[in-house]
């Protein structure tokens, strides 16, 4: 078993469960032997489905086919009570998020909601130990069609380019210089030796990268703990897991256009702004505040059908809620996102978990709450197709999915892109948040509030590859 696998193995606590939790919803009806058969053929073709980890509670985990594997144990129909809608799913979804997975078999599950609405809905559990949410999506894309019936089913999970969607194109390209500088050292070091004494420049340049690797790692490390909200505290065993309307895709890309903003900026100044518009109902000041979310960053360049695993590095994203105005709390992000692409975090971070899934289980308690301590939330971004994909014969309608987090940090916002819509899920503590869905309706309404506030102050003559808000404030 991988480092960093282990290491997000060993991450289980009773309070924070290292479990990816996705929800699928149809408009249709599903018929679970359908599923099951799709599962087993297609699913399991991942062969690590198939096997449960044993030998981990030293420094390492070893993977082993499961001796009594059963199809029936992982895939389960389930019924949910009263009126079946939205509120009874998202209590279905929180229940389960704090129930652990047997290590005894494989770590993963789909429950066919067959009473949802006039349709169906499948949640699905999968552990982090076997992948990430990139890794993830390769998957759906192997287990899923884009027509309902197709002549012939893929025969092979098909592979998926992390720049198919802008949506979060800006997270998965910045660390890519750091990366091939990463690899060219190692490189340069086994293979030509002193041969860098002959090339001064490329010398120079390595040194000047891994002085600003140790400079930047030590200020990570040196980073204060985060503002005192209610979003901080000890977390327990019970979840509340929430998700938002969808908005349109190409209407956060207009709005992206029309002041000079990336998707992903955008999407995370209505996201900042909810949780600013949360704090103040409850009374808290907002004016001094600032919110980290700790934000995953692909490694990948792209993902390989066969490729588990988890390939991400972590920047700490620090959240500007003390910020009222939806414009200046846009170009506020875009500074700060760009002054991330250009780090070295998301390089340190995956070395870390390297480091931390070969050692003792001590340091790694020690070193996940040190970096808990800097972050309120964990706050991801993952790309999905952008056209309809269909499970078992019927047509996906909405999909979303719940980021775990790690040591004692108590929320999760997950934003997912699908066929020209965008999702929004949100999981809390419910000790420190215990009403979520107050948070992510406000999502919605705060885009349309950047909406109206680009009109009102954007300068529409200017030229079209970036307009600019009109007054002293633009930029």
């Amino acid at each position: 078993m991988g480092a960093v696998d282990h290491a997000w193995l060993r991450m289980d606590r009773p309070a924070n469960l290292m479990i990816i939790t996705g929800v699928l919803i149809f408009r249709e009806p599903m018929d679970f032997q359908r599923l099951t058969h799709v599962i087993e053929t297609r699913f399991l073709r991942f062969h690590r489905f198939r096997q449960r980890v044993v030998n981990y509670s030293g420094t390492s985990g070893t993977w082993e086919d499961d001796p009594n594997f059963d199809i029936r144990r992982h895939v389960k129909r389930v019924a949910l009570p009263g009126d079946a809608g939205k509120v009874e799913l998202e209590d279905y979804v929180s229940d389960r998020m704090g129930e652990p997975l047997d290590h005894d078999k494989p770590m993963w599950e789909f429950h066919l909601v067959e009473n949802y609405r006039e349709g169906a809905a499948v949640v699905v559990r999968i552990h982090h130990c076997y992948a990430d949410g990139i890794a993830l999506i390769g998957v759906t894309l192997g287990i899923t069609d884009d027509e309902p019936n197709p002549a012939e089913p893929a025969d092979s999970p098909r592979h998926f380019h992390a720049h198919e969607n802008d949506v979060i194109h800006a997270l998965f390209q910045p660390l890519e210089n750091a990366v091939e500088s990463t690899y060219d050292l190692g490189r340069g070091v086994l293979n030509a030796g002193l041969g860098l004494a002959r090339n001064p420049r490329k010398a120079l340049a390595y040194a000047r990268y891994g002085w600003r690797f140790t400079t930047e790692s030590t200020e990570l490390t040196l980073l204060p703990a985060d503002s005192p909200t209610r979003f901080k505290g000890t977390p327990g065993p019970i979840k509340r897991a929430v998700w938002a309307e969808p908005i349109s895709l190409e209407e956060v890309k207009a709005i992206g256009h029309a002041i000079g903003c990336s998707v992903n900026d955008v999407l995370l100044a209505s996201v900042t702004a909810a949780l600013r518009a949360y704090l103040i109902e409850k009374g808290d000041s907002v004016e001094a505040a600032e919110v980290r979310a700790i934000v995953p960053v692909n490694m990948r360049a792209e993902v390989p059908g066969e490729s588990l695993g988890n390939h991400f590095g972590l920047v700490f994203l620090s959240l500007p809620v003390g910020i009222a105005n939806p414009l200046e709390r846009a170009y506020e992000l875009k500074r700060r996102m760009r002054e991330l692409r250009s780090s070295t975090q998301p390089v340190f971070a995956l070395a870390l978990m390297n480091v931390t899934g070969m050692g003792p289980q001590a340091f790694q308690d020690f070193v996940v709450g040190l970096l808990s301590q800097k972050a309120s939330a964990v706050m991801t971004n993952v790309p999905g197709p952008q056209q309809p994909r269909y499970l078992a014969g019927v047509k996906i309608d909405e999909q979303m999915f719940w980021v775990p987090q790690s040591g004692d940090i108590g929320m999760g916002v997950s934003i997912f892109s699908y066929n020209g819509r965008v999702h929004f899920g949100m999981s809390t503590d419910a000790g420190l948040v215990p009403d979520p869905e107050r948070i992510i309706a406000r999502f919605g309404e705060e885009f349309e509030r950047l909406v109206l506030t680009t009109l009102m102050e954007v300068d529409w003559d200017a030229p079209s590859e970036g307009h600019r808000p009109i007054g002293p404030s633009g930029r």
